[in-house]
């Protein structure tokens, strides 16, 4: 087999030469690189991929830290960050996280020697965002943030909550509830506000009885419609607060045969691909060009660990209105 030190032999330079020219060409003069280039296409040398990732210290692996499968949010970002990561020569070391358990997941992953961290399991008070800053690996997170307010990649989600809420309040719903996740969590709270400020604006009240911070599984969410839909007024018009929710909410209303929009209008907040199905259509806020977040925060997660170093990423992007069939006027 041939090795490293018969290319040097055969270019007549060092092999610590050879290791920089596969390492670092860029620090060694061209006609050098020429010249161990052509010994290795001459010898068929094939560089050992492990000694050079030791040599490099770097692993080519990427953590991800990804909320639960069930939300087709995702599904969507998990295979957009995979592939990308894949197409640049990293592999992806994927956990599908629940809140509840977080703190395993942030455990298992400080076992691991990774050359970058992309979460999007973050609270806005988590303290494992400063152990994170204190690690020499570059970092980002994508759909939630934290209080911190630095390496985050989101839609304008408070915007997003106040389109969805604004929305309705145009068609006539006066009696709108919002079912959304915790309020811990920056993507929903932020949502919330949103949906609060449309209230206002509109000089109309939002009913506590119509407000639900949930854990967001499907028993939670479907006990929530059945608390909903008991009240003795209850409404006419549906947020979820994510995509997610508001397809487990049209799930439960079809089931218990409640016709959507002519009986309640349901919209959702991110705009996923399963959303524009055309068995589905979901009326819902998404960012206005209709880009993966997932692809965004791998793309300048890479970017930081190719040029060694944790510029900070700080990526909002617009939302608007996605007009489909699951939301009508009230009449």
């Amino acid at each position: 087999m041939v090795s490293s030190k018969d290319v040097a032999k055969y270019a007549g330079v060092s092999q610590t030469t050879v290791s920089r020219v596969l390492n670092t060409p860029e620090l060694v003069k061209a006609a050098t690189v020429e010249k161990v280039t052509k010994a290795i296409e001459a010898l068929n040398y094939i560089p050992n991929e492990n000694a050079r990732l030791l040599v490099q210290n770097r692993t080519n692996t990427i953590a991800l830290l990804s909320g639960p499968l069930h939300n087709p949010f995702f599904v969507d970002t998990t295979m957009a960050i995979v592939n990308y990561a894949n197409s640049q020569g990293y592999k992806v070391d994927v956990q599908f996280v629940n809140d509840e358990k977080i703190t395993q997941a942030y455990a298992r992953f400080l076992e691991r020697k990774v050359d970058g961290l992309i979460l999007s399991c973050i609270f806005m008070d988590d303290p494992f965002f400063h152990q994170l800053e204190n690690l020499n690996i570059p970092f980002t997170t994508y759909n939630r943030k934290h209080n911190q307010q630095r390496f985050f990649v989101e839609i304008d989600n408070e915007q997003a909550g106040y389109l969805a809420a604004k929305h309705l309040l145009e068609l006539g719903h006066k009696k709108i509830a919002w079912i959304g996740g915790s309020q811990e969590v920056s993507t929903y709270a932020n949502r919330f506000l949103g949906v609060q400020r449309a209230f206002k604006e509109a000089n109309i009240p939002l009913k506590s009885a119509y407000v639900y911070h949930t854990d967001t599984l499907k028993q939670t969410i479907e006990q929530t419609v059945m608390t909903i839909l008991a009240l003795p007024d209850p409404p006419t018009a549906l947020i979820g607060g994510a995509d997610s929710i508001a397809l487990m909410l049209m799930d439960i209303c079809l089931e218990k045969k409640i016709a959507i929009p002519e009986d309640i209008s349901i919209i959702g907040i991110d705009n996923v691909e399963l959303a524009k199905h055309h068995s589905i259509q979901l009326t819902t806020v998404g960012d206005c060009d209709e880009s993966n977040l997932g692809l965004i925060a791998i793309q300048k997660l890479i970017e930081n660990i190719e040029n060694k170093k944790k510029s900070c990423i700080e990526i909002t992007k617009s939302v608007s209105l996605f007009l489909r069939d699951t939301t009508a006027a009230f009449s």
